[in-house]
Order: C-alpha cells, then sequence, then structure tokens
C-alpha cells in the first residue's frame, strides 16, 4: 500500500526537505514539519503560496499525481486585487496565451472571502484598490501559472492556497500540520 501525507504548507516556506539556496540560508522548509523518511512531494507550491501539498513514498504514484498528462484536477482559492469584470473571467475560463504558451481552459468562480487563517505577514490592504476572491480550478503545473493567468487579465493575486489536488482537499488541516491519507486521492 502506497503511504500518502497531506500537508498544509505556510507561507514562506519552500516545498522541498532542503534549501538548495545561497550559502548560510535558513529559509523554512518541509524538514521543519515532516519527519518521515523516503517522502517526496508530488508537486510543488511556490514559497509565496499556501495550502495543500501532497507528499508519497512511491515513485509510480508520485508521478501520476503530478504530471501533466495525467489532467489531475488542483483547485486554488485565490484572492485578486481589483474587481472580477466578466471578460477576465471568460479568458480564464477559455484559456489565456501566456509566454509558454497557451492555458488550458480553468473553472472559475467568485467566491465570498473564504474562512481562512490569518496569513503571515498580512496580505497588503489598500483602502482604494477593491479585491476580491475566485476559486480555480486547472488540470495543468506550469511554474506559477494561476499568478500568471490573474496577472495577465488584470487582476494581480494577493493569496494563493491551494484548496484540493484530485479528491484531496486541505479541509480544516491547519497550517504547519499535516496527516495521513489513502491513495484513493490518485
Amino acid at each position: 500500500m502506497n503511504r500518502v501525507i497531506l500537508f498544509n504548507k505556510p507561507f514562506g516556506v519552500l516545498s522541498q526537505f532542503t534549501d538548495k539556496g545561497t550559502e548560510g540560508s535558513s529559509r523554512p522548509t518541509l524538514s521543519g514539519f515532516i519527519n518521515e523518511p523516503g517522502f517526496y512531494p508530488a508537486g510543488r507550491l511556490d514559497r509565496d503560496s499556501e495550502g495543500l501539498m501532497v507528499l508519497t513514498d512511491n515513485g509510480a504514484l508520485q508521478a501520476r499525481i503530478a504530471h501533466p498528462k495525467y489532467k489531475r484536477p488542483k483547485t486554488y482559492l485565490v484572492q485578486v486585487e481589483g474587481t472580477p469584470e466578466a471578460e477576465a473571467l471568460a479568458a480564464l475560463r477559455s484559456g489565456v496565451v501566456l509566454k509558454d504558451g497557451k492555458t488550458a481552459p480553468a473553472e472559475v468562480a467568485q467566491i465570498e472571502a473564504p474562512d481562512l487563517w490569518p496569513r503571515d505577514p498580512p496580505v497588503r490592504f489598500r483602502k482604494t484598490v477593491p479585491d476580491a476572491w475566485l476559486r480555480i480550478t486547472i488540470r495543468e503545473g506550469r511554474n506559477r501559472q494561476v499568478r500568471r493567468m490573474t496577472a495577465h487579465v488584470g487582476l494581480p493575486t494577493l493569496r494563493l492556497i491551494r484548496a484540493s489536488v484530485g479528491d484531496w482537499h486541505l479541509n480544516d488541516l491547519a497550517p504547519g500540520a499535516w496527516r495521513w491519507a489513502t491513495e484513493t486521492g490518485a
């Protein structure tokens, strides 16, 4: 049986077990939260993003979770700067052209602000600039894809939280906490 860990990655944590950055760097990594030998992340989540990471001790399962050819849905809660217009949402739904090509269509819905943990540091707040929340589901995994997509339609991302990968969901998992899961999410 393949073992799976679901982890709620906090803001500022690298999605790897060691920091291969500049010498003397001490950025937080997964090793500060997970002490289970033989586990590896199935996909990445940017340092400035939060939310669900799936880790496994099985390379084949890791590939089925992370590789774009399997088109595993990944859903994000995205706080954007600005007020989403129908045209911007329609563009995201049909796919936008980025420097590395056109994205696949995304599922996009504007949502009420979700009940989330506070972020440290907090997202900047400007009285004169509105913000909104979107739920975006993609089936690709390009580098910083959701952030680039929202910026492309004039809605820069302020906060990004991955809520699910396949059938695995963040639910009430606290930032920095993890739990065992079954392979059914794959």
